[in-house]
């Protein structure tokens, strides 16, 4: 049979229907009762229970991996990529107390590789699934002669809701005394991976493949471990220790959480302090990932930029009351994270500095 026109010009539409046929099945595990409709319809549809709150407020965010997918492409791995995306879009909302409500996803790519996309979306209802989160609809879209041969973009949006007087804002909850307590990350996480990456392949010379002293796996599945959620975290953190108030105050336990992702600790904590108070990061007060003091000992880059690219081994911080640190730590660790007691606020303007 005569290969369709559009199919030569390298868009196969009937590919693309046959491997999205599979997509039902994939995300069975990521319904949620609130869903209408089926995935493949001009929009997702998702009815809010309004009876589970008073004044309920919408909370969204939008991402992408950045170019950590080059090491996904470099690996022939792409299992991990779509948790990836779903973990720090949660993440994101998860800082104003809100718990995620449903996740739509974006691909594109030059062509449509069924092993790739099958793994990609299995990523993606994977770490749903985890977060409670339903993934209810995206794109996938074939662009012949765009991308490079065998390469692909991603990028997520996802809805969460907060109760109005539970949403989280540091700039009025933060004091000065208050204590700062890290979460530690798996690594990487989905920044960073431009300088990542010029540091192991250009200027260390290394392959992904490769393997390096003191790190378990080579060099490219240390790079391609998952970016952690804290979400189910942060909730039961709420639920614990805030939720016998009915507004969040600075008599609350926990005043503030900040995603730890590009722009590291100087650029993400600022994002939640009043405009009077700083806060300050003790080095050596966490266990830093051997990935990381690989790169702050072999990279030449100085202290003060690597501290505001990477996220040095600490995913999420969060700003707590000083007289409630230890029953803070105490019961992050028991979630089965490690953290650690990483620095204090103190008075001056809305600034964070590693010290």
């Amino acid at each position: 049979m005569k290969q369709k026109a559009y199919a030569a010009a390298g868009v196969d539409i009937e590919l693309g229907n046959k491997v999205k046929a599979t997509l039902p099945q994939l995300l069975a595990r990521t319904h949620r009762r609130e869903v209408l409709g089926k995935v493949g319809g001009f929009g997702g549809l998702f009815a809010l229970d309004v009876k589970k709150y008073r004044e309920p407020i919408l909370v969204s965010s939008v991402d992408g991996v950045g170019t950590k997918l080059k090491i996904a492409f470099a690996m022939d791995q792409h299992d991990t990529i779509g948790a990836d995306l779903v973990n720090h879009c949660v993440n994101d909302i998860a800082v104003l107390g809100a718990e995620p409500l449903f996740f739509l996803d974006y691909l594109g790519t030059g062509k449509l590789e069924p092993h790739v996309f099958t793994e990609i979306i299995k990523g993606f209802a994977r770490a749903c699934a985890e977060n409670n989160c339903a993934l209810i609809g995206g794109e996938t879209a074939q662009m012949a002669g765009f991308y490079q041969k065998g390469e692909y973009d991603l990028s997520g949006t996802i809805v969460g809701v907060v109760e109005k007087s539970k949403m989280l804002n540091g700039q009025k909850t933060v004091k000065r005394g208050d204590v700062v307590i890290g979460i530690a990350s798996s690594g990487l996480h989905t920044n960073g991976y431009s300088l990542g990456r010029k540091i192991f392949f250009e200027q260390l010379k290394l392959k992904p493949t490769s393997r390096v002293p003191g790190l378990k796996g080579t060099i490219g599945q240390e790079l391609l471990k998952e970016h952690l959620s804290y979400g189910p975290l942060v909730q039961a953190l709420l639920k614990r220790f805030n939720s016998k108030f009915k507004i969040q105050n600075s008599k609350c336990p926990i005043k503030a959480f900040a995603h730890i992702t590009g722009g590291g600790f100087v650029d993400n904590i600022p994002r939640v302090l009043p405009k009077s108070l700083d806060v300050v990061i003790r080095k050596g007060s966490w266990d830093m990932l051997p990935i990381f003091q690989i790169i702050e000992q072999k990279s030449g880059v100085p202290d003060e930029e690597l501290y505001q690219v990477f996220n040095m081994g600490i995913g999420m911080v969060a700003i707590v009351a000083a007289d409630q640190a230890d029953g803070v730590l105490k019961f992050i660790r028991a979630q089965k994270h490690k953290a650690w007691l990483i620095g204090e606020v103190v008075k001056g303007k809305g600034e964070a500095r590693v010290e």
